[in-house]
C-alpha cells in the first residue's frame, strides 16, 4: 500500500514540475533573406566570361539563425522565369541547347550565425553554350524556412 502511495506521490510531483517548465523557446516565423546590395556578385544582367572563375557573394541574414545556401545555374535559352527582380535584361533569341552550363552546388554556412557573408569560387567552363541563365540561390534557415533568390545573368 505504501509503495503505491509513494508512487502516486511522485507521479503528481513530476506532473507538476513538468507543468510548471516555462517555454523559453522562440519560435521562428520569418524567411531568411538574401542580400545582393553592395559588392554582392552576380546581380541582376550580369555578364559572366566562358573559361573564367568569379566569387559568388551574397550576404545572408535570419532572425534565429542560418542553415544552409545552394545555388542553380541553368540555361534560359527557352525564357522561363525564375527571377525575382523587378527589372528584365535583353534576353538573346531563343535557341535549342548543345552543351549547356549546369550547377547545382550547396556551400557551408558555419553553425550559430544570424548573419554570413558568402563568398565562393565558382569556374565556368570555356566549352559551355553562351547565351541566357538563371542563378538561382537557395537559403534555408535552421527552422526550415526557405527564400528563393532567382536573377537573370549572361555568359558570353
Amino acid at each position: 500500500m505504501k509503495t503505491k502511495q509513494l508512487l502516486i506521490a511522485l507521479l503528481t510531483v513530476a506532473t507538476v514540475f513538468s507543468a510548471c517548465k516555462k517555454d523559453t523557446e522562440e519560435i521562428d516565423t520569418e524567411y531568411p533573406s538574401i542580400d545582393l546590395t553592395g559588392s554582392a556578385f552576380p546581380q541582376q544582367c550580369a555578364i559572366i566570361k566562358k573559361g573564367e572563375k568569379f566569387i559568388f557573394k551574397a550576404t545572408l541574414n535570419d532572425n534565429v539563425e542560418l542553415g544552409s545556401v545552394s545555388v542553380d545555374v541553368h540555361h534560359n535559352f527557352d525564357h522561363h522565369s525564375h527571377s525575382t527582380e523587378v527589372n528584365d535584361c535583353n534576353l538573346g533569341a531563343v535557341k535549342q541547347p548543345v552543351n549547356p552550363f549546369l550547377l547545382i552546388k550547396d556551400f557551408p554556412v558555419p553553425s550559430g550565425l544570424k548573419t554570413y557573408d558568402i563568398a565562393q569560387e565558382i569556374i565556368v567552363p570555356a566549352n559551355i553554350d553562351a547565351g541566357d541563365y538563371h542563378f538561382l540561390i537557395r537559403l534555408t534557415d535552421k527552422t526550415g524556412w526557405q527564400t528563393l533568390k532567382g536573377i537573370s545573368i549572361k555568359i558570353n
